[in-house]
């Protein structure tokens, strides 16, 4: 009788588990709650000019949307953004796709509305949506048309990008857990570029993604879980980081633990423009970010300089791979 009674709850498990795998392999449609819009861009050479400085400098469109096969060339700017970037992450693989004008394989196929929902809401053009990797969701009006008008006129590159691959997990979340971001107000119609606090919180948190990677955050749903750029987010041994595993430092001014706590503006603009990267495969995007102008980077180190000072050790930021032995 036992026996009979395992092998029961046995096959209920199973099942329930095969239901909530089938379950979780469709996807939810947002295309009610979130409808595509018209969105008109008009672009003059100012904005097409602007959307190629964001594309390949602060935004760092170059650094993910990428080819792995151009990973040791990217520092160069020899990029061409034809995706295939993996994201090896706990909830699955994550490929960058191709954001080039190819009608087929690139984003030729798709509207500017579904284009301009997909930067505000992290809603993809199938109509689900996808994890926050993306920190566009509060950037300008001004930035995100330009950003797409960009993208319209570089070469097309036909490139047949291989489709995320979601794990179990993954799906589960995809299905019952990430949601897109809703629409926040007032989002500025443009944001005035100057060197102040003002611009570089702008840049940190919407363009730059300064937030987004120096700030502990939970890979499996992309919440944040820990102070504002005090650091922490550890990048896992992978294919895009050479097996190294990275943790991000603390860029608050904190005197014991923060990296900017002795910083000069001289020495910070000079980390980007000049030094560069310390490690060959750290995910710190340093090619694109040295194509930012000074006036950026002034903003930026203004900005993080005002944060208030957070405790918090991060040691060591790179750790190399184990070799077995």
């Amino acid at each position: 009788m036992k026996t009979a009674l395992k092998v029961l709850l046995g096959l209920v498990l199973l099942f329930a588990a095969f239901a909530l795998y089938v379950h979780t392999s469709w996807h939810v449609n947002l295309n009610e709650e979130y409808p595509i819009t018209e969105v008109s861009i008009a672009p003059d050479s100012a904005m097409l000019a602007h959307g190629k400085y964001l594309a390949e400098g602060p935004a760092h469109c170059t650094h993910c949307h990428l080819s792995m096969d151009q990973l040791e060339t990217a520092e160069a700017g020899n990029v061409v953004m034809k995706g295939g970037f993996e994201f090896g992450l706990p909830i699955g693989k994550w490929r960058a796709p191709n954001i080039t004008p190819d009608p087929e394989t690139g984003i030729g196929r798709y509207t500017d509305g579904e284009l301009y929902r997909l930067m505000r809401h992290n809603i993809l053009p199938s109509g689900r949506a996808t994890i926050d990797l993306m920190p566009f969701t509060t950037m300008s009006e001004y930035d995100v048309k330009s950003i797409l008008a960009y993208l319209r006129i570089i070469p097309p590159i036909k490139n047949e990008v291989p489709i995320t691959e979601p794990n179990f997990l993954g799906k589960a979340l995809l299905r019952f857990v990430i949601r897109p971001v809703p629409p926040k107000a007032p989002i500025e119609e443009r944001v005035e570029k100057d060197s102040s606090i003002v611009y570089g919180k702008y840049l940190a948190e919407s363009v730059a993604n300064c937030r987004g990677c120096h700030t502990k955050r939970d890979l499996k749903t992309g919440e944040y879980i820990g102070p504002f750029y005090a650091g922490g987010l550890t990048f896992e041994p992978a294919i895009e980081t050479g097996m190294w595993t990275f943790n991000t430092p603390n860029l608050t001014s904190d005197p014991a633990t923060g990296i900017m706590a002795d910083w000069t503006e001289a020495t910070f603009i000079n980390r980007f423009k000049v030094v560069g990267r310390f490690h060959k495969t750290s995910p710190m995007p340093w090619g694109a970010f040295k194509q930012m102008d000074e006036i950026d980077l002034k903003a930026i180190y203004r900005f993080l300089k005002s944060l208030p000072p957070v405790e918090n050790k991060i040691e060591p930021v790179a750790i190399a791979p184990t070799i077995a032995e």
